[in-house]
């Protein structure tokens, strides 16, 4: 599979079709769904798109992404398809494009299925009830990670150039650490609704190469980003941290991906960037992210059939997001910008910083099944305790691979508000010497 870039320039070119490039995809996608199971919907409407891209390029229209077979996570509504978002039951089809798909048709892609997630993007494996286990295409034992491990699956397996996810705790930077992908959060409000899960959440994008992956958030964004990973970056200071934020409980980083991290450092200075030591003062961060995180669960309740066919743990944390909705949400409101402040300052002394983007390797499938709810948050605190500050900061990050060990983790490029083009920037100049994109699962 070539890259999105890649197949939109053969497209123009005219050295292939759209109808094509969907045929391959869809058949590629029907053979993997019983091993990979990437997908919840496989949309052969695509198909009808694709050959209207084709009339399109024969005329000579050109778009960004005009017949490029393209992915969505099953969070974000597309016309005649429902969305389910992990969850059991009947969903109705939705009767309109959401902005962020509407942003997609209108570059030209072509959309062949919206892709699994846990219930509600609540965790870092994407299993569920209503569809069954994703799976990683490095490794059919372990989980891709969540919740954006379906769109991490099909885009690693080469199922789809690049895909959509969205990042609320981690959701588009852990799968793509545990899928050796390059993955964007976007800055708070660039791309999505800036109240998306009162505001932790935004949707972000999944590719294998950096410019793959920026001109995705370009077309979702509508601001330029692409050439940003033609650009040198210039010397930076980089702040390496492999310390968490607090979380009430012991978190150990795995040796091996440690390991990584400081390798990939070892290559920045080799780039001529400045490494030091750098740790965020993030102080009780958490308690401005629980009533954020569990007051969207606890919203998207009604929009669901039957709740009762839900986790029983979906539905506890509903129940506790119901509680901190109303003064938890005002007191996370109130001390944001505390926190951004407080945070912030780290970058008085570095222009970025790198940090491991989980504490482990990729868990394995059934990692967190039967666990109760305060063991599944043990669990997955300790897997992946790096990602969601930023989170809660809205700034942009970035996960880049940091290696095989022997299976795939990552690391974070963290920056400041309205960073994304310097941390393209980085991570382009980085995928220069490291070519991560040169190795696929077997």
């Amino acid at each position: 599979m070539l890259g999105l870039e890649a197949n939109a320039q053969a497209l123009a070119a005219g050295s292939t079709t759209s109808v094509a490039l969907t045929t391959a995809v869809l058949d590629s996608i029907r053979q993997s769904q019983p091993t990979l199971n990437a997908f919840r919907r496989v949309r052969e409407v695509a198909l009808t798109d694709a050959a209207a891209a084709d009339r399109a390029l024969g005329a000579g229209e050109r778009l960004p992404l005009l017949g490029v077979p393209v992915a969505i996570k099953d969070d974000v509504d597309i016309a005649g398809e429902p969305t389910a978002f992990g969850c059991p039951g009947e969903f109705p089809a939705a009767t309109a494009d959401c902005a962020l798909v509407g942003r997609l048709k209108a570059a030209g892609a072509v959309i062949v299925g919206k892709t699994n997630t846990p219930e509600f993007g609540q965790w870092p494996v994407t299993e569920g009830s209503a569809f069954g286990v994703t799976r990683n295409p490095w490794d059919l034992g372990r989980t891709p990670g969540g919740s954006s491990g379906g769109s991490a699956a099909a885009v690693a397996a080469g199922l789809v150039p690049a895909a959509v996810g969205s990042d609320g705790a981690g959701s588009v930077r852990i799968p793509a650490a545990w899928t050796h992908l390059v993955g964007i959060k976007p800055q708070r409000g660039r791309v999505s609704s800036p109240d998306l899960f009162h505001g932790i959440t935004t949707d972000g994008v999944l590719a294998r190469t950096v410019g793959d992956a920026a001109l995705l958030l370009e077309v979702l964004a509508g601001a330029p980003f692409r050439d940003a990973a033609d650009i040198d970056p210039g010397r930076l200071r980089i702040g390496l941290s492999l310390r968490p934020a607090f979380t009430g409980m012991r978190v150990a980083l795995d040796p091996l991906v440690r390991t990584a991290v400081v390798r990939l450092a070892r290559v920045l200075r080799s780039l001529g960037h400045e490494i030091v030591v750098a740790n965020p003062d993030y102080g009780l961060i958490g308690l401005n992210f629980l009533p954020r995180s569990l007051g969207g669960v606890h919203d998207w309740h009604d929009r669901v059939p039957d709740p009762l066919l839900l986790d029983t743990r979906t539905l506890s944390n509903g129940r506790l997001g119901a509680l901190l909705r109303g003064r938890g949400l005002r007191a996370a409101n109130a001390t944001l910008r505390l926190f951004q402040r407080r945070v912030g300052r780290v970058f008085d002394r570095v222009d970025v910083l790198l940090t491991p983007t989980t504490a482990s390797l990729p868990l394995p499938v059934g990692a967190i099944d039967g666990l109760r709810g305060w063991q599944t948050d043990q669990a997955i605190i300790r897997a992946c305790p790096y990602a969601w500050p930023w989170n809660v900061l809205g700034w942009p990050a970035m996960n880049v691979p940091a290696g095989l060990v022997p299976l795939p983790v990552g690391a974070q490029l963290l920056g400041r508000a309205d960073s994304e083009r310097q941390l393209i920037s980085l991570a382009a100049q980085l995928e220069s010497v490291e070519r991560w994109d040169r190795r696929w699962p077997s």
